[in-house]
């Protein structure tokens, strides 16, 4: 088999032609593209929204099922032998007697294969009937997900699931921004920002421009790339440019948006995340396989030992006739043809050493340790009422030989709870404390958020009494240094966050008195302990993964200008000013912090003189204009700035794991077991989940791409060296962990198609990486070499391991591929953790598949979401956490949990008991078969190799079914070896699974030769004994030798079941007693006179077993029989046990004397520790901070009337109250955006004021928003402070000409310089003069709207110094020449491809413009 990812390569380049076509409001269009199938029949390219995961439907179920069970060879097998049955020359048993319970297991197995999939169907038709509103003529009307056809416009509200994969065309959110969740798809859950283009937010401001909206869209072709799109929107004769920022993936969450729409472009199974999910795979355990191969075996046999009897039947017939020709006439057939006929009557003989029993009760086995799964109370989760459950009852037995657990990370490991845990304050650690129920300790703050449980007493002290300005820098950092919106509803303030632990950190300044109340694009409104304090924006600088902080630069309300930041401690550190008794202190209390695995962060701040902010911001504008290098350009003018900083203090917050994930995996651990994780999530958020679980260790060396490559860049170039290398074992002392995103794995995985070395090279080849953090490259001498060292050392191992590629042309080496995967497979084996990062459904599958692959290994699969469903078909088991994510994971897997934790009870107890139970049961059932069945083989050496059964016909009849099924079936479902809660104590107990010791070849050859010797013992001596004998005590004739061999065979396998039983319970004993009785009454009734009279040629043994019996001679026969089968069995197995014990002992001693010796007390990499405390920092992506210094992000208030207002009308049919609201009504003024009353009428020049500086991307064409009022009605407004370091008259903004600012130059500024840089914000954020009223609102006049480059006149702020218009115009010469004299208009296809945009959207109620206000249309 080639390389898994080879075909996989190929099919994506296939489908990244640009040949599909939608267009939207056409279903007659789109239906006409047709795709050949086969031959000359085609179908409709494009899918219906209908999905089915389901196996089987009603014609496909009879046919596709017996196909697959016939897969299994045991069923060929005994098809095979019914039919030779119903031959009458040849057949020994009516043909009936096999036919039935071979159509029993057939019916067994097909009913549960079906009551799975009906589980299957009912999931598809609860997603296929999931409601939305789909575009039907001029409006939305309800319907079903099954109705979407591809060209469709959808309309979502707020926590909509998106139906079908969408292209956004405009929503109520400004710029026609939409908020999504795609936790179910990827894992992340911190909301992603996803806009509209351009032409469609300023197109479709209404539901009739949208119904009458006949755009065309052209992109790729169907593919399972999650981050990947590229099209383009062909509407009006123009072209525009479409990616991934524009598309809502099915299966995403809307959220914080109120209404959007979409053009479906993939429906169905053509949708990214229906891609990923993968193929139904047909799962069977390793028993199974070896059964199967198991069955093959005996029946070789069987003809081996058919053939050599019926060579004997050959030579015996023609001795007879040559001695005997007067009975010749009774042969009318030749001897070869009789010959003939005897070799099939022996297969039929011999049959039953594959009796159908077996597999009828392993089924009933499977089925029974399938309930007892479900009825384990010690996995019911109560809080949810959930209780564990098999869906799948044929794979129990393979819970007990996992050696891989792949984990989804979001919802399966964690509790995705971010809480403010701890913090440290100028070296001081605050942690939690009780406080009594009754009281609240926030009571005195009517903005307390009730849901932060953090509380500290002596916190709380220092915050009232304002004395110590670290105290109160460090809630000024928290609540200042964010990307948080906030919004107004019922009188409360509701956080919008980009992820949780930006909220958790917000909500604790917000408890602590520093409460966030708004934001505009430059300024910060705080309620600071009932004071209202507005700060100016002059600049944020965002996070992103070089930096590894964030800041934000401030003009505090008395005019001093302020840089806070936050971020890793590394960097922070490496930027303070000095490091006194605070810095150790806190770089203690983050050490103590990380020892909890808490996610930190550093907080660090500095007052910035007047003259370095001007100058500083000539270099950070002059370098956010570059064309060339801008991003580096400004990573140097940020790190000018945030330099000398003052450590304020660090804060702890808790990821929160699952109730007793932590001993779960510890457990797993000790029992052998791997556990990868695999999250769709950023690496440092799962990197310290992995500390937090003890997947990782400070003793860890953990690989990540360098390493990795390096060494497989070693042995790729000393190909050639070491080539006949000793084998050697890799040194214990490397504890390694492997740390890889998705990325990466395709860049590793990746077929080579070209030389290895230019593939390593291409991959450590990193644009981001020419500019590095200050200190960033100093390693310490000795860590360097013992990489070094470990890397020769690996390499070498897997060169001498035949894994490194030694000869190019040697025809025993796999292609190249094959070797790729299975170096990195053997890499991440052999390390003590494995975490994949940023992977998709698919890559979670592919990883699982290699590991499957190369490993030999079963594996097992447990996520909660749709992104965990291609991860858990592919596994060998797959479990689904019933979590917040929806049921895909759980209609997708073959066992259900409500809890990781369970996890732990399913494998150590269920899984180990289940499979040594099924173990025992095989095995014994092999001893049994053989033991019973061998001596016909024995008999046929006396019987002139006939054919001629020894037993009575009934016996064999009831043998498996009546005399000896109880205590095997017992065996099979209630057998222990140890307890539960023993099992949970020793997990080393589960290490016999994963090394097949209990059911292997050479445990079948022992169940063969031991039922082979007690087959010899009861024939030979029953027939010595009765070689001499005459009289009533004989046991020379038939009857008499079949009985006693029967009976013999039938106690010494009672006597085995015994010797083998170590959970005795009355059940046991109750089975054993039953089978005997069975025996006495079932042998009574087949010998009594009654029947025989009736039938004397079915019923010819008349009180056959009464005559043996009753001679005491005989009695001690079978006695002798069952004590030389037992005793020596019994001798054998306890000097084996005491022999067997002292070494497992030293074996154990050894194991640990060598785990003490290499265990590493100093950390190998000191970076790693660092790292993983300040994994907060990367918790969201980059691009916030522009979305909030351009005005996209922040709301403007409704206005009067509106076209949407009038057009949108709702369907009858609604079955959601709320959002027929949010749709009637204009939904309340923003928190963020109201404005203060302004004048009516005409604007004139003298009233306009300029900017006072321009942002990094200049845009010009913001509107300047001032603050708005607090809510809070309780506390007391106050007048800001009035008294101001600066004089009014050097506050007096420098007047300028309308014209000045309208103007080609200007609108070339807003529009070709790049909007996803940093902002300088320092926009007039005047400040009121006189008191106002905490609950008046200044409206600003809907009229006044439309000019998007004008000011409106409002009184000015005191605190602010504005631009000068020399500076101004300064600036406005920097714009490159080539770019004026453009315009937007011009250049469609020119935009600036960042996801973000200024302007408010048109679907917030904004009024039509009018006459000479009218705005410029920026689509002509």
């Amino acid at each position: 088999m080639g390389s898994l990812t080879y075909r996989e390569d190929l099919d994506e380049e296939k489908n990244s032609e640009f040949t599909w076509e939608v267009q939207a409001n056409n279903r007659a269009y789109n239906s006409q593209f047709k795709e050949k199938v086969f031959l000359c029949w085609q179908r409709k390219k494009y899918k219906k929204n209908v999905i089915h995961t389901a196996k089987y439907n009603v014609f496909s179920f009879l046919p596709l099922n017996l196909y697959e069970q016939f897969h299994r060879f045991s069923n060929l097998y005994f098809l095979l032998i019914i039919l030779l049955q119903g031959i009458p020359e040849i057949s020994t048993l009516p043909w009936f007697t096999l036919f039935a319970p071979f159509i029993c297991l057939l019916t067994i197995r097909a009913i549960r294969d079906l009551v799975d999939d009906i589980g299957r169907h009912r999931s598809d038709k609860v997603v296929n009937n999931r409601p939305c509103q789909i575009l039907m003529g001029k409006s939305f009307l309800w319907r079903k997900w099954k109705n979407l056809h591809v060209g469709d416009l959808v309309c979502l509200h707020k926590d909509s699931i998106v139906p079908a994969d969408l292209v956004l065309l405009a929503s109520t959110e400004p710029s026609s921004l939409c908020y999504v969740e795609t936790a179910d798809i990827d894992g992340e859950t911190n909301l992603k920002f996803r806009q509209a283009p351009v032409i469609t937010h300023h197109e479709l401001t209404s539901i009739r421009k949208i119904a009458s909206f006949q755009g065309k869209v052209v992109c790729e072709e169907p593919n399972s790339r999650m981050h990947h799109f590229v099209g383009c929107l062909e509407w009006k004769g123009k072209k525009y440019p479409l990616d991934s920022g524009n598309i809502l993936l099915r299966g995403c969450k809307v959220r914080n948006t109120d209404t959007c729409y979409g053009l479906v472009i993939y429906a169905g199974f053509d949708t990214k995340i229906m891609k990923n999910c993968g193929k139904i795979h047909l799962k069977r355990t390793k028993i199974d396989y070896l059964m199967n191969r198991l069955v093959v075996l005996i029946f070789v046999s069987m003809v081996v030992v058919s053939a050599a009897l019926t060579f004997g039947f050959w030579h015996k017939v023609k001795e007879f006739k040559a001695n005997h020709h007067y009975v010749s006439a009774m042969h009318t057939h030749s001897v070869a043809m009789e010959a003939f006929f005897i070799f099939w009557s022996f297969l039929i003989l011999l049959s039953v050493l594959v009796p159908m029993a077996m597999f009828v009760m392993v089924e009933f086995i499977y089925l029974g340790n399938s309930v007892f799964i479900n009825w384990d109370k010690h996995m019911y989760y109560d809080p949810q009422d959930l209780p564990a459950k098999a869906r799948s009852t044929s794979l129990n037995d393979l819970l007990g030989q996992v050696e891989y657990i792949f984990s989804d990370k979001t919802g399966t490991l964690t509790q995705n709870i971010m809480t403010f845990k701890k913090c440290c304050i100028n070296g001081v650690v605050y942690g939690p404390e009780e406080t009594p129920g009754k009281e609240n300790p926030f009571l005195w703050n009517k903005f307390a958020d009730g849901k932060l449980l953090f509380c500290n007493a002596q916190l709380l002290q220092a915050v009232w009494a304002n004395q110590d300005w670290r105290v109160r820098e460090f809630w000024h950092v928290l609540a200042i240094c964010h990307t948080v919106m906030v919004q107004e509803k019922n009188n409360q303030l509701v956080y919008q966050a980009a992820s949780p632990d930006e909220e958790a950190l917000v909500t604790a300044a917000r408890n602590f008195g520093y409460v966030f109340l708004a934001r505009t694009q430059d300024s910060i409104t705080l309620m600071e302990l009932g004071e209202e304090c507005v700060y100016q924006v002059l600049a944020m600088m965002d996070f992103n993964s070089v930096r590894k902080r964030m800041s934000v630069l401030v003009r505090k309300p008395e005019g001093s200008i302020y840089l806070y930041t936050k971020g890793a401690d590394t960097v922070i550190y490496e930027r303070l000013q000095k490091k006194g008794e605070t810095e150790w202190a806190t770089e203690e209390a983050l050490a103590s912090f990380a020892k909890e695995t808490l996610r930190t962060l550093c907080l660090a701040c500095k007052e910035v003189d007047e003259e370095v902010y001007e100058e500083w911001r000539q270099r950070h504008e002059e370098a956010s204009i570059l064309l060339q290098n801008r991003a580096q350009a400004l990573h140097q003018v940020y790190e000018e700035m945030e330099q000398s900083l003052q450590l304020l203090g660090a804060t702890a917050i808790e990821d929160k794991l699952q109730d007793g994930v932590l001993e779960t995996i510890k457990c797993l651990k000790q029992g052998n077991i791997n556990v990868w994780v695999l999250t769709g999530d950023k690496q440092e958020t799962a990197v310290n989940i992995g500390f937090a679980c003890e997947l990782l260790s400070e003793n860890m060396i953990i690989l990540e791409e360098k390493e990795i490559m390096r060494i497989l860049e070693v042995y790729w170039e000393n190909n050639n060296n070491l080539q006949g290398g000793k084998k050697k074992e890799l040194p214990l002392q490397f504890k390694m962990a492997l740390v890889i995103n998705g990325e990466f794995l395709d860049q590793l995985l990746l077929s080579l198609r070209k030389e290895p070395r230019a593939l390593v090279q291409n991959v450590n080849v990193d644009p981001l990486e020419s500019w590095q953090e200050p200190g960033e490259e100093r390693v310490d001498f000795l860590q360097a070499r013992r990489l070094s060292l470990m890397w020769r050392t690996l390499g070498i191992q897997l060169r001498s391991s035949g894994l490194a590629p030694q000869q190019e042309d040697s025809k025993t080496l796999k292609s190249a591929e094959e070797r790729r995967e299975r170096a990195f497979v053997e890499l991440a084996s052999r390390c003590q953790a494995v975490i994949c990062c940023r992977v998709t459904p698919k890559q979670k599958a592919l990883i699982v598949a290699l590991v499957k692959k190369y490993q030999n290994a079963v594996t097992l699969a447990i996520g909660d979401g749709a992104n965990d469903v291609n991860m858990i078909k592919t596994a060998d088991i797959g479990i689904g956490v019933a979590g917040q994510e929806g049921m895909q994971a759980v209609q997708n897997s073959d066992y259900v949990l409500a809890q990781f934790c369970f996890l732990r009870r399913l494998l150590l107890v269920h899984g180990r008991w289940s499979y040594m139970r099924v173990c025992k049961f095989l095995r014994f059932f092999l001893y049994k078969t053989l033991a019973s069945m061998m001596v016909q083989i024995w008999f046929a050496f006396y019987s002139g190799f006939t054919a001629q059964a020894l037993y009575e016909g009934w016996f064999l009849a009831l043998f498996n079914l009546v005399y000896s099924t109880l205590p095997v079936l017992y065996i099979g479902l209630f057998e222990q070896d140890v307890s539960a809660e023993r099992s949970l104590e020793l997990p080393e107990l589960y290490i016999t699974g994963q090394k097949e010791e209990l059911f292997n070849y050479w445990v079948i050859l022992q169940a063969i030769a031991h039922g082979t010797a007690t087959s010899l013992v009861n024939f030979f001596t029953t027939l010595w004994v009765s070689q001499d004998s005459a009289g009533p005590v004989s046991l020379s004739d038939y009857q008499s030798f079949s009985v006693v061999v029967a009976l013999s065979n039938l106690l010494c396998i009672t006597m085995e079941v015994i010797l083998i039983t170590k959970y005795w319970t009355v059940l046991s004993v109750l089975a054993i007693f039953l089978s005997l009785c069975f025996y006495v009454i079932m042998t009574s009734l087949t010998q009594s006179m009654w029947l025989f009279n009736r039938f004397p040629k079915n019923f010819p043994f008349l009180y056959a077993d009464l005559n043996v019996l009753s001679q005491p001679p005989i009695m001690l026969v079978i006695l002798l029989n069952v004590s030389l089968n037992t005793l020596p069995v019994l001798a054998f197995r306890v000097i084996y046990q005491a022999l067997k014990k002292p070494q497992r002992k030293e074996e154990v001693e050894k194991v640990t004397s060598e785990e003490i010796i290499t265990v590493e007390p100093v950390p190998c990499i000191h970076r790693e520790s660092r790292a993983r405390r300040s994994s907060y920092a990367f918790s969201h992506r980059e691009g916030y901070a522009d979305l909030i210094t351009q005005g996209t992000i922040l709301r403007r208030s409704p206005g009067v009337d509106s076209d949407l207002l009038v057009d949108h009308t709702m369907p009858p049919d609604e079955p959601s109250g709320s959002m027929k609201e949010s749709l009637w009504y204009p939904r309340k003024m923003s928190f963020l955006g109201r404005k203060r009353h302004s004048h009516h009428g005409k604007v004139s020049s003298e009233d306009m004021q300029p900017p006072s500086e321009v942002s990094s991307s200049l845009t010009m064409d913001r509107r300047s928003a001032p603050h708005p009022q607090p809510l809070n009605k309780t506390w007391p407004s106050g007048s800001l402070q009035e008294k101001l370091p600066y004089s009014p008259q050097n506050l007096l903004p420098t007047k300028m000409p309308l014209s000045a600012l309208d103007s080609p130059t200007t609108s070339v500024e807003s529009q070709t310089l790049p909007s996803s840089q940093l902002s300088l914000q320092s926009q007039p954020a005047y400040l009121p003069q006189e008191k106002t009223s905490l609950w008046s609102i200044r409206k600003l006049s809907w009229k006044n709207w439309p000019y998007i480059w004008q000011k409106e006149p409002e009184p000015r702020r005191e605190g602010i110094l504005p631009v000068s218009s020399s500076n101004l115009s300064a600036l406005m010469e920097t714009v490159p020449p080539s770019a004026k004299g453009s315009s937007i208009s011009e250049q469609p296809m020119e935009v600036e491809p960042s996801p973000v945009e200024r302007e408010p959207s048109p679907m917030e109620w904004l009024p039509e413009p009018s006459g000479d206000q009218a705005a410029p249309d920026l689509a002509e």
